[in-house]
């Protein structure tokens, strides 16, 4: 029997591999080297080898280099890996869908281009550019629905940062594209490099998500979990395809049943469970709690969020809920709460128009003892505006 049927051999191998074609190896020789193990090689294998790489304090963006590289060598096993296929009305399956119509779009775009005259077809690239923006809700569901979930089942996630990260490229250059395009002073050579770059991360990304991701989620994850992540994800839309028929929640999936009579008892009064969440959730604020372990506890849910959030992260380490080159500042900030250095952070940006005022707050008890953070998001577009004095109800204006 070979050795390389040994799972953790063939990894090794493989992480071998991997790191000789990262610094440079020749690619042919290498093949022929570690070809056994490349034989076996599974969806599984190249989640591990990423992991171990990161453990390894190898960057993620050194990793992003030769990816995908190392995926076209193992193509043939991957896509000759025998798993279960989604079925219809699931999680996985509108996903794929996602993709294949992803695939369909870019391929449009393809043909278009043939046509060589980008500065007639500006238009028409411009309005399919913009229609790729769809792709977001797609990611943020992986981000806040698919990846939380495997980070549960998994004994090695980390490779999902790598993941992340390219969905980030793809976020930047399909807005880097639009902006040229909405110059009509266009550099075609310089758009057809961004372009090109373009088609390579979004069809790098389908590959490795229906090579890689599905089948490890789908032998991870079990049927239960994938109706919940079903439900969770009518959260968001759904890219390039109709909003399929959501099912039925039944009672054990309803996170206020069993609750409704609980009461919060404090000095300055009590809420029952529902008046709390109805309280917190009619607030113009969106909120995170994480507790003092760096766990998220808790999010709310008005009727227009900025930031995307899921059930799924309940339970999830805040510095999994960031893409990797931002998860620093967070590590930052959390420990600067937790020496007692800090006791808030303010950000703001402006987002589809609005201005955004994010803060993070400290929680500490009666000792001061550190009990976690709160994160809060504003609209504080109007506010900026206020001038002079309003004293009187202007609602018959």
């Amino acid at each position: 029997m070979s050795e390389y049927l040994s799972n953790e051999k063939r990894v090794n191998a493989l992480l071998e591999f991997s790191n000789k074609m990262m610094n440079g190896g020749n690619g042919v020789e290498l093949i022929k080297e570690y070809q056994e193990a490349i034989n076996h090689v599974t969806p599984n294998d190249m989640l591990k080898l990423e992991d171990m790489q990161i453990e390894a304090d190898v960057s993620v963006a050194k990793i992003k280099g030769t990816v995908d590289k190392v995926i076209n060598v193992f193509y043939k096993k991957l896509s000759d890996y025998n798993w279960d296929k989604p079925k219809k009305g699931t999680f996985l399956y509108y996903l794929m869908k996602e993709n294949e119509e992803l695939s369909n779009k870019l391929n449009d775009i393809k043909v278009l281009l043939k046509k060589g005259n980008i500065k007639n077809d500006r238009n028409e690239l411009l309005i399919s550019f913009k229609e790729l923006t769809q792709i977001e809700t797609h990611y943020v569901k992986k981000e806040n629905i698919l990846f939380p979930y495997l980070e549960n089942k998994l004994e090695r996630y980390h490779a999902l940062n790598v993941m992340w990260s390219l969905h980030d490229d793809a976020r930047k250059k399909i807005k880097s594209i639009i902006k040229m395009l909405d110059d009509t002073t266009i550099d075609e050579k310089k758009l057809q490099i961004e372009i090109g770059e373009a088609f390579f991360l979004l069809f790098g990304l389908i590959q490795k998500e229906n090579l890689i991701v599905y089948p490890v989620a789908s032998e991870a994850i079990n049927e239960k979990d994938f109706k919940k992540m079903h439900l969770q994800s009518f959260e968001y839309e759904f890219a390039f395809i109709d909003t399929p028929e959501k099912p039925e929640e039944t009672k054990e999936e309803n996170s206020l049943d069993g609750f409704d009579g609980y009461l919060l008892k404090t000095d300055t009064g009590m809420l029952t469970a529902e008046q709390v969440l109805l309280t917190l959730n009619n607030l113009p604020l969106d909120i995170t709690v994480v507790d003092e372990n760096n766990k998220v506890r808790f999010f709310s849910k008005p009727d227009e969020r900025f930031f995307p959030r899921s059930p799924a992260i309940i339970g999830r380490d805040v510095k999994n809920c960031h893409p990797p080159e931002s998860v620093h500042i967070v590590e930052r900030i959390v420990e600067a709460f937790k020496n007692g250095e800090k006791d808030n952070a303010k950000f703001w940006l402006t987002l589809k128009g609005k201005f955004i005022l994010i803060q993070y707050f400290a929680i500490r008890n009666d000792k001061n003892e550190y009990k976690g953070v709160i994160e809060v998001s504003q609209d504080v577009t109007e506010i900026r505006n206020l001038e002079g004095t309003q004293t009187l109800l202007d609602w018959d204006k």
